[in-house]
């Protein structure tokens, strides 16, 4: 039996098996880094061990570490997650070694399915159908291709490839990023199925030889090559899901399997599947699997690690359909490059249950308000998982829940699930890897441009309340209102895109609305005029505008410091509202935008050298490939950006000559820091 579990890996995993073993009466043991030391999972371990240092390499991939935090604590077992050494067989080796439980397959299988070409070659003698492979990129004369690291997953070292020029970099560019991931550089390249989609059987083996599919999942939507939707069971057709089964059981026999795994294929528009990999661990999409079948997926791991049969010898029944979301810290405004801060408020409406198979809402999370987000691990948040009797129906219910959702302080992808959940490609069962390159419009925000005015006169009013109600004199007047008619109260908020947004408004003596209109000449409009005595310098283009071209008519209903509600034309919309000094969330009924209220009398700052480009968050210089005085065409490399384990290219932003490289490689920089500067052609100073 197991009696304390050390849990190898940080945030939503940890927290997850904490949550089972809880049920169990098991005890529990995090270990974490300096950077993870108040996050929640370290809080809600019965036991924590601090390993010094940040980075992985300095802490959760330090096998001697982890091993002395279970000697320490007195733990008989040991859970990997997934991630970090959750497929490491020398990992899963040392446990065992050391006279303790691991919750995991043997370190043989692990061997085995780690390196994929060996995999390949095992799995094809026991009938499990491959695509066309090579290890020597001059073999390859058929495009396009896909290059994959041999020794990983989670879309680390994955390219696409469909000319034969573009070949080696994107190998070499492939190897680089393997070996900070993994510390191996092997890669591999296959056959590219063009509209192929990626369908994955979860398996399951005990110590009594009996391996059994629970069911597949559809995991096509990818950006970047990493999952970030996920739906159990996939839309496939009853011959097509048992053939998946059986390849997949063949799969595991052929390994002698034992615990969680995952075989995954792609399935190509023809019916025909092809082995991709297999996953020697519990995946980051379980709980889709957990909501239709109703099994504690963890529970299962752990009774298999105790010699106990699977209480299940065949595929189970499923029940209803789930689908689940990554929810990434990225931000659409930089291209979706990893973010970082505080998260001020983390709160998702009608959560039934978390860390366990739960019908309706499920939030698993790594991350509650206050969390700090850094730059040192993935930038994966938390999953969101709904679960219906219908597909159609977990759609509707996960992408109302994602949208009303509050998420403030860090930039996330959310508006991008939004939009994906509520497509057609997608409500038809449709979608495939490639549907994001296809589907460009799903990365628009979900607040519309012609319902921003609103948000922002909604920032402005609640703000006002907020110092009204902080007043100490005066407090019955309403703020912005003025005897002599002609001052509106002026607010400038900056964008969530850096334009500048002016906010004017104007209430008469009862509290009312009586003027707000906008600045044609800012970057952002705020908003038309409306009401009597509005002024003159209206925008309504790009205004909330009806049918007839004509602005609308605004009302002031409630404004407190929390909610403004307005009437517009006629309709109420309600706003939530939360203020952290001068930043202003605002929620809507359309979207969410976030806004930074700009100081009336700004302090002067230091002016930038033209050419400057900065960094779009906090990171390493992981290589320079340029020098000073070199001269270079727009879209050239520059540098390499290294954060929250991806590369994040630097490019020139036009033709000219290098003249600043203040970061050398290996430099630690923080978001805003200058990483070179390129005087254009025509400023050749």
């Amino acid at each position: 039996m197991i009696n304390r579990l050390l849990v190898a890996n940080r945030g939503e995993i940890a927290r997850r098996v904490f949550a089972t073993c809880r049920a169990l009466g098991v005890e529990t043991v995090a270990v974490h880094s300096d950077a993870d030391a108040d996050a929640p999972f370290v809080a809600e371990a019965d036991h924590a061990v601090r390993l010094p240092g940040n980075t992985p390499a300095e802490t959760y991939l330090r096998i001697e570490k982890i091993l002395d935090a279970a000697r320490r604590t007195g733990a008989d077992a040991v859970h990997p997650g997934y991630g970090f050494l959750a497929e490491n067989a020398e990992f899963a080796a040392a446990v065992t070694d050391a006279g303790l439980t691991w919750v995991g397959p043997p370190a043989k299988a692990m061997a085995a399915m780690g390196d994929k070409m060996e995999a390949k070659a095992l799995l094809a003698e026991a009938g499990v159908p491959m695509l066309p492979t090579w290890t020597d990129p001059d073999q390859i004369t058929d495009f396009p291709v896909l290059v994959k690291a041999s020794a990983g997953g989670g879309g680390r070292g994955m390219r696409v490839v469909r000319d034969a020029a573009d070949l080696a970099e994107a190998v070499a560019s492939a190897r680089r990023e393997a070996t900070a991931a993994f510390g191996d550089g092997t890669v591999f390249v296959e056959r590219y199925v063009e509209r192929g989609r990626h369908v994955e059987v979860q398996i399951f083996g005990d110590t009594h030889g009996t391996v059994v599919a629970l069911g597949e999942r559809d995991c096509s939507i990818q950006r970047r090559h990493q999952k970030i939707v996920e739906e159990a069971p996939a839309v496939v057709g009853p011959r097509v899901r048992q053939r998946l089964h059986e390849a997949a059981v063949a799969a595991g026999r052929a390994v002698d399997y034992v615990g969680a795994g995952t075989v995954e294929f792609l399935l190509a528009p023809t019916g025909e599947f092809f082995f991709l990999e297999m996953n020697t661990r519990l995946q980051v999409e379980h709980p889709v699997t957990e909501a239709v079948t109703g099994l504690d997926l963890v529970r299962l791991q752990l009774l298999v690690a105790e010699g106990e049969p699977l209480p299940v010898a065949a595929t189970p029944p499923t029940d209803g359909h789930a689908i689940e979301v990554r929810l990434c810290a990225e931000d659409p405004a930089q291209g979706f490059r990893p973010a970082t801060g505080t998260l001020h408020r983390f709160a998702v409406p009608g959560v039934a249950g978390a860390f366990a198979p739960t019908k309706g809402l499920r939030l698993d999370s790594g991350v509650t308000d206050g969390s700090t987000v850094g730059v040192h691990y993935d930038s994966m948040l938390a999953k969101l998982v709904a679960w219906a009797p219908t597909r159609a129906e977990a759609v509707r219910a996960l992408a109302g829940a994602l949208a009303r959702a509050e998420f403030h302080g860090v930039a996330t992808n959310r508006d991008l699930l939004v939009r994906v959940l509520r497509s057609a490609e997608f409500a038809a069962a449709e979608a495939d890897t490639g549907f994001l390159d296809r589907h460009p419009e799903v990365f628009a925000p979900l607040l519309p441009a012609d319902r921003s005015p609103l948000a922002a006169l909604a920032a402005a009013l609640a703000s006002a309340a907020a110092r009204r109600a902080e007043a100490g004199v005066l407090a019955g007047l309403p703020s912005g209102w003025r005897n002599v008619p002609a001052f509106p109260q002026v607010t400038h908020y900056a964008g969530p895109d850096g334009g500048e947004i002016e906010v004017r408004y104007r209430l008469d003596r009862t509290g009312a609305l009586a003027q707000w209109h906008t600045d044609p000449g800012l970057t952002s409009a705020d908003g038309p005029s409306a009401g009597p005595g509005a002024g003159a310098g209206t925008d309504p283009a790009g205004a909330d505008a009806d049918r007839s071209g004509q602005p609308p008519t605004v009302a002031l209903v409630q404004a407190r410091p929390d909610r403004v509600v307005l009437d517009v034309d006629g309709v109420r919309r309600a706003f939530r509202v939360h203020r952290v000094g001068s930043a202003v969330f605002v929620d809507g009924p359309d979207g969410a935008t976030s806004l930074t209220e700009l100081p009336r009398f700004p302090l002067p700052t230091t002016e930038l050298a033209a050419g400057s480009l900065l960094a779009p968050l906090p990171g390493a210089v992981s290589r320079v490939h340029v020098a000073i005085g070199q001269r270079v065409a727009a879209g050239d490399l520059l540098l390499t950006l290294e954060a929250m384990k991806l590369e994040h290219p630097v490019l020139a932003p036009t033709d000219g000559v290098v003249a600043e490289l203040p970061v050398p490689a290996g430099g630690q920089v923080d978001t805003g820091a200058v990483l070179a500067v390129v005087n254009s052609e025509e400023d050749p100073r």
